[in-house]
């Protein structure tokens, strides 16, 4: 590849990850180029793009792409407990160490940064619990795990993990800490409360801060040594005093870092190193004074280290006159050349912005230094500064040789403060609000559990009396089956008599009509049943009998019939039959039975009339 290739393959890369930072707001530029580039370039052979233009393109078509451009980039291999000897000297070494600097009920501020797809947050989790126990973990912990892939996020917060990747976990925890769902194995809910998954981007989002153990593992590795140098003084902002920092076995560009100082080095565990501020130019002159050498204070001295001050500075003598004025506040109080020598309490300084008179006074008489916080300054009418006084004395062999003043312009602290201030207030609002919502759905939540216990104790109920139901539906299902078999009986019964038999209902409705009316009269069972006997077209006319019929129904007496009839083969019989109530369990009457008295009949001319009641 020639310059001229390399150049503008360099700047099509450039071109595409700008376009990922404007379009999705991930910056990939503090990534090392070389794996970066290895990465995409890895991607963009899988969706077939030959070179860095093509593939930005296709992401401006396609952009479901980009999540799996993130998948590929960030390489989210993790497991629990990964490199187990490094966490063996965490749980023994780091924190009890944690342990020792807090009270019974501190809280306990746990990070894991870049925490993939979980086992990092749950290994931490695990360690902790085992440290203080369940019960104060619960209470006490918090754990913010922290990563860039919402998929990787996703699947931390289900805690849902196969039987293969349990198996660096140390015996026993696995037993306390997982529950054993369908082949599967799910941390305990209990516990996963006290941890927090959230998107966060650790070289742009504010880190989180008051932080006692920040696990970052694996993650710098991937960053170039400037974003390196911007990431870990917000690792060190993110962190209490003396908190420990666990990072990766291949991370070592910490070793010569001064935010942080080694545990171990061998695993890669450091604790933050408390920051150290110069001392101030007023420190200085205190030190002129009362340190080991007791260094005689002189004019030429004062000024020039009120000349080297960086914020307006003057310096008083003893006999009232100023000695000094440093470039800054000449510019801020509008001193000229001819004031220094001048008598102070002559100069509009010493009373505006504030009294200094008084206050050198009172320096001089406490030999303490005096500070005046927050004296507002009107520069001009559009211009107001924020200023915060100190009046330091200076001694000489224990007598009082000067005074220096200094005035720092705090405006922005104080612009800041105010901010802070009604930010706090909107957020204290914002608390009691929630607190009164809190509340209310814990209501919400005691009416839902009555509601639920109600329904539960219906649920009860129901049961019991589907079980009633059931046991009586098994009775009746066990009575039908009876009825049938006591039907088929009777039917059977009734089929095998040689004699016709017929029943039928108060409403002289056919209920049955045996084997041997249909052979005599042609009609079968199924087209007799339910219909009138008045109407039947047979060549029995049972209606001329109506009247004997509807008797026995009111009697309860049974009669004998004779009758002239039909039979199917068209001869002329005499055709006898006796009419009988019938009677269910021997109480009221509920319909009759017609039978032929024998089973042959007489022959007879035709037109032979039925007779009445027989003898």
């Amino acid at each position: 590849m020639t310059t001229a290739d390399s150049n503008e393959t360099d700047q099509e890369f450039e071109a595409l990850l700008d376009f990922i930072h404007q379009r999705h707001g991930f910056d990939f530029r503090g990534y090392k180029r070389s794996s970066l580039c290895r990465r995409i370039e890895k991607r963009m052979k899988e969706v077939g793009r030959a070179d860095f233009a093509d593939y930005l393109a296709f992401l401006e078509v396609e952009p479901r792409e980009y999540a799996q451009l993130v998948n590929t980039v960030l390489i989210n291999v993790t497991a629990f407990f990964r490199d187990e000897p490094a966490w063996t000297v965490l749980q023994q070494s780091a924190i009890p160490q944690i342990l020792r600097d807090k009270a019974p009920d501190d809280a306990i501020r746990v990070w894991s940064a870049g925490c993939a797809t979980g086992e990092e947050a749950y290994s931490l989790a695990m360690i902790v619990a085992e440290a203080i126990g369940v019960q104060d973990f619960q209470r006490r912990v918090k754990i913010y795990a922290t990563d860039l892939d919402e998929a990787a996020l996703a699947a931390a917060r289900n805690a849902v993990y196969p039987a293969a990747a349990l198996a660096s976990i140390p015996d026993g925890l696995v037993e306390r800490y997982f529950e054993e769902t369908g082949g599967s194995f799910t941390f305990r809910r209990d516990l996963r409360k006290s941890i927090i998954f959230g998107r966060h981007n650790l070289l742009s989002d504010a880190p989180i801060s008051r932080v006692d153990l920040l696990a970052c593992r694996n993650l710098l590795i991937y960053l170039d040594i400037e974003t390196q140098a911007q990431v870990l003084p917000r690792l060190h902002y993110a962190m209490t005093s003396g908190g420990i920092l666990f990072l990766g076995k291949a991370e070592t560009q910490i070793a010569s870092s001064k935010l942080f100082e080694p545990i171990d080095l061998r695993s890669r565990i450091f604790r933050k190193r408390k920051a150290h501020s110069p001392r101030s130019h007023l420190d200085m002159f205190t030190a002129v004074s009362t340190g080991p050498h007791r260094q005689i204070v002189t004019q030429r001295l004062l000024e020039d280290m009120i000349g080297a001050a960086p914020v307006a500075t003057i310096g008083v003598g003893a006999d009232g006159q100023l000695l000094s004025a440093n470039i800054v506040a000449r510019r801020l109080f509008g001193l000229a050349e001819p004031d220094v020598g001048q008598p102070f309490h002559d100069l509009q300084l010493s009373y505006r912005p504030v009294d200094l008179r008084s206050r050198i006074e009172e320096a001089v008489r406490t030999r303490q230094i005096v500070r005046i916080e927050d004296v507002e300054y009107f520069r001009s009418s559009t211009d107001t500064l924020r200023l915060c006084v100190e009046v330091t004395p200076l001694f000489n062999n224990g007598l009082h040789a000067a005074t220096a003043i200094s005035f720092v312009d705090v405006t922005r602290q104080y612009e800041l403060q105010q901010q802070l201030n009604a930010a706090n207030h909107i957020l204290e609002t914002t608390i009691e609000e929630l607190q009164s919502a809190n509340e209310e759905l814990e209501t919400t939540n005691e009416e839902l559990q009555s509601t639920n216990e109600e329904l539960e104790t219906t649920n009860e109920e129901l049961r019991s009396t589907n079980e009633e139901l059931e046991a009586t539906n098994e009775e009746l299902r066990a009575r039908t089956a009876q009825l049938d078999e006591q039907r088929t009986y009777t039917e059977a019964v009734l089929g095998s008599i040689g004699t016709g038999i017929i029943v039928a209902d108060r409403e002289l409705r056919v209920t049955s009509w045996n084997r041997w009316n249909e052979n005599m009269w042609g009609m079968r069972r199924d087209e007799t049943k339910g219909r009138s006997l008045l109407s039947l077209d047979v060549g029995l006319p049972l209606a001329r009998i109506e009247d004997q019929l509807r008797r026995v129904l009111a009697t309860g007496e049974p009669e004998r019939v004779e009758l002239a009839a039909v039979d199917r083969r068209g001869r002329s019989i005499h055709y006898q039959m006796i009419v009988s109530p019938l009677r269910l369990n021997g109480a009221e009457i509920t319909g009759l039975v017609i039978a032929s008295e024998n089973g042959e009949s007489r022959a007879a001319p035709v037109g032979m009339t039925g007779s009445g009641a027989a003898s």
